[in-house]
């Protein structure tokens, strides 16, 4: 199943920085930003992680919850959330197979190297699991402000 705007989002189960699984369908009910991102412990990962962390409060009084994915490891994802206090859980996506339900795993370019990664993308899924918003080959800047805008004006 591949992630379409107005469908249910592609359910999954993965390893999270909880201590336990997390699928998104212990989620139903309420909202959730889902985001992938490409690896811990980077300059643009971090500052996104630290602002989903910042606005955290607004997030939460929209009734929604903050994921985040990437292929990292849990032990790396249990450093990354540690040193910079974040408040939401990461979950390890080694196989990147929920990145590939989601159409994020692409081939990328750096420095004339190809090689397969995590296009940078955030997904909104509605109370009944439906996918309702999405973004892709997301810039950081301003992007979590625009995603919490978009559940407080569009979603409430």
């Amino acid at each position: 199943m591949t992630a379409i705007i107005g469908r249910k989002a592609p359910d999954f189960t993965l390893a999270s920085t909880e201590g336990k699984q997390i699928s998104l369908s212990d989620y139903e009910g309420k909202f959730v930003v889902l985001y992938f991102y490409p690896k811990d412990m980077t300059p643009g990962c971090t500052t996104e992680a630290c602002d989903f962390r910042d606005r955290q409060a607004g997030f939460a009084e929209s009734g929604a919850v903050v994921l985040g994915v990437s292929p990292d490891p849990i032990n790396r994802h249990d450093t990354f959330k540690e040193k910079h206090g974040l408040s939401f859980p990461l979950l390890s996506d080694e196989d990147h197979s929920v990145a590939e339900a989601y159409g994020v795993w692409k081939l990328k370019k750096n420095f004339g190297k190809e090689y397969m990664g995590i296009e940078r993308s955030t997904f909104i899924i509605d109370k009944e699991g439906n996918l309702v918003k999405e973004w892709r080959k997301v810039k950081v800047k301003n992007h979590v402000e625009e995603a919490l805008a978009y559940i407080q004006n569009e979603l409430q």
